[in-house]
């Protein structure tokens, strides 16, 4: 399998002992699939990405790419945040250039941003600095900069959350272009049902503190897909289901917490 977690677990020591953000993660993602995580806040979505990413040390379990174990960050996995997080000094060219050209000589290096920077349709702003961008341009200059590392694996942690809904519909349509002239593999955070039935391959739904795998759903629908299909709708019913009983118990904790105190 090219990605594999096993009885992956988080936890953390506070002052009232041992906090579990989630236990017993078992997850196989094949090559060049596109896989959303779904799940309430809470739940440990970003932070499992953080893990894959080498960015958060697992307490339990084995994470694996290509049967290698993951332990710190590395070149084959690409980042995507939520916001952008783009060096404001440099200009588009350069942020994009930043993690490569030293690891490139300069004309391979160059041309491989160009390539990206044309992928994401900004080959016109090279030269602009990011402050004057827009946000969804912003976020597809984060996106080439991942992919100009040649990443196996695009890790995306709710990149779109903080875009108006029709950039955000846009940013949709792009990702998925560039992920099947890529052929990446994405591991995709979201908090929304339809971006990922839109996007997605599968769908991981996690349930509530400590975090868990409540259901993986296989998204077989023909692309591109609209909000109106009846099957797509059909499957966000679905999941809004699953996730309604997760979000129900998260409200009746916090009740119980206020009444008991």
């Amino acid at each position: 399998m090219f990605l594999e977690l096993k009885q992956v677990g988080k936890s953390y020591e506070d002052q009232q002992g041992r906090f579990e953000v989630f236990s017993d993660i078992d997850l196989s993602i094949e090559e060049n699939q596109f896989v959303s995580i779904l799940g309430p806040s809470g739940c440990g979505k970003s932070t499992l990405l953080s893990m894959i990413a080498g960015l958060e040390k697992i307490t339990d379990g084995t994470i694996l790419l290509e049967g290698e174990e993951i332990s710190k960050p590395g070149s084959d996995r690409g980042m995507v945040f939520q916001e952008p997080s783009l060096f404001p000094w440099l200009n588009v060219k350069n942020n994009v250039l930043y993690p490569i050209k030293k690891q490139l000589p300069k004309n391979e290096a160059e041309d491989r941003v160009k390539h990206f920077l044309k992928m994401v349709h900004l080959s016109k702003f090279t030269d602009h600095y990011t402050y004057e961008l827009s946000g969804g341009m912003q976020q597809r200059v984060a996106i080439a900069r991942a992919l100009s590392m040649d990443p196996k694996v695009l890790l995306m942690d709710e990149p779109f959350g903080a875009l108006d809904e029709q950039t955000r519909d846009l940013m949709q349509d792009e990702l998925t272009k560039i992920w099947q002239e890529t052929n990446k593999t994405i591991l995709f955070v979201t908090h929304s049902i339809h971006e990922a039935i839109k996007l997605s391959d599968r769908v991981i739904v996690m349930g509530i503190r400590p975090g868990r795998i409540i259901a993986d759903i296989n998204v077989d629908l023909p692309r591109p897909r609209k909000r109106n299909n009846p099957d797509v709708v059909e499957l966000e019913t679905q999941v809004m289901d699953l996730l309604k009983v997760e979000i129900d118990k998260v409200l009746k904790e916090e009740i119980d917490y206020e009444a008991s105190n």
